[in-house]
């Protein structure tokens, strides 16, 4: 036990990015069911199809599960009351102030952990009542944090800012990776990409292809201005690339991005004019996987590096 699997009671310190698109209930049940924590991701979901998807996860697993909250996207007060209501015992939250959901979500016996990019972050989210952060690396894909860290420096830093558990993500795709995390004093690891590419993700397999084929430089952060997204390099960013070189304004750049474009890519399949999120690690990922060897593989990877490092003399 450490304090990851203490506090969601699972059996590996190793949970599912609750990605846009790529999360539904079949990707969580089956992390869960895997023995990690299995996360379905609100944000790509109108609350009806997010209540659908907690109840069938519910018949998939008798494990903990989650709901991923992005506390930017509309119909928030309903999203959280569905979840109130389907008494789903964790929720991560991410894009927002920790303080406006917290306390009624503990309220209703719900484990509440938040993603956060800074030291500064994790300290506001501790002090507004969270049970763990997620320090999340400028490595990600999908929405990043502003500040550019990277996760070999986030961890430390945040380590030694905050007494709650603490996950790292962003770059983390194998066991190799989850030992470095928790080297630098992680207690466990969220991994988004690895689980965007298996089996049970519940994006397009045109999407999936593309995840296997990205090689390392493919993927860049853009749209600071509006939100930072780390995206696949295709037709539409670098049409948002010519669009930059004209310095455009906020209201450009949102006319360029226009609605559902991440729907489009992802979910649709649309690998020239979607919106592609994916982490840099995508670079490592030569397979589309079931969840379960996916954690099979991480977790003797994570074992073997142990023994060499137990052998290594400085």
């Amino acid at each position: 036990m450490n304090k990851i699997t203490e506090l969601f009671k699972i059996q590996y310190p190793i949970i599912q990015g609750g990605m846009i698109w790529n999360s539904g209930y079949k990707l969580a049940s089956a992390v869960s069911n895997a023995g990690g924590l299995g996360l379905i991701g609100a944000g790509s979901m109108y609350p009806d199809v997010l209540r659908e998807h907690i109840q069938k996860c519910k018949k998939a697993t008798n494990k903990p599960f989650g709901v991923n909250v992005p506390m930017l996207y509309p119909n928030i007060e309903e999203i959280i009351q569905i979840i109130i209501e389907e008494k789903v015992p964790i929720v991560f939250t991410s894009a927002g102030n920790p303080k406006t959901w917290t306390s009624l979500l503990k309220s209703h016996g719900i484990t509440v952990v938040h993603v956060v990019s800074s030291s500064k972050f994790a300290l506001k989210a501790q002090e507004s009542g969270v049970d763990a952060v997620v320090a999340e690396g400028f490595e990600a894909g999908g929405h990043n944090g502003r500040e550019e860290t990277t996760t070999l420096t986030l961890i430390p830093m945040v380590k030694k800012n905050i007494s709650i558990p603490l996950i790292a993500a962003g770059g983390i795709a194998t066991g190799r990776g989850m030992y470095a995390a928790m080297a630098l004093g992680a207690d466990g690891v969220q991994m988004g990409s690895r689980f965007a590419a298996s089996v049970e993700s519940s994006s397009h397999d045109d999407f999936k292809q593309t995840i296997v084929q990205t090689q390392e430089g493919d993927t860049l952060v853009t749209l600071k201005e509006l939100a930072p997204v780390r995206l696949i390099k295709n037709k539409f960013f670098d049409d948002l690339q010519q669009l930059y070189a004209q310095c455009p304004t906020v209201d450009q750049l949102k006319e360029l991005l226009g609605r559902a474009r991440a729907k489009r890519g992802m979910f649709e399949g649309d690998l020239i004019e979607g919106e592609l999120e994916i982490g840099q690690i995508a670079g490592l990922i030569d397979d589309i996987l079931p969840v379960e060897v996916i954690i099979k593989n991480v977790l003797e990877e994570f074992e073997q590096v142990q023994k060499e490092m137990q052998t290594l003399r400085l």
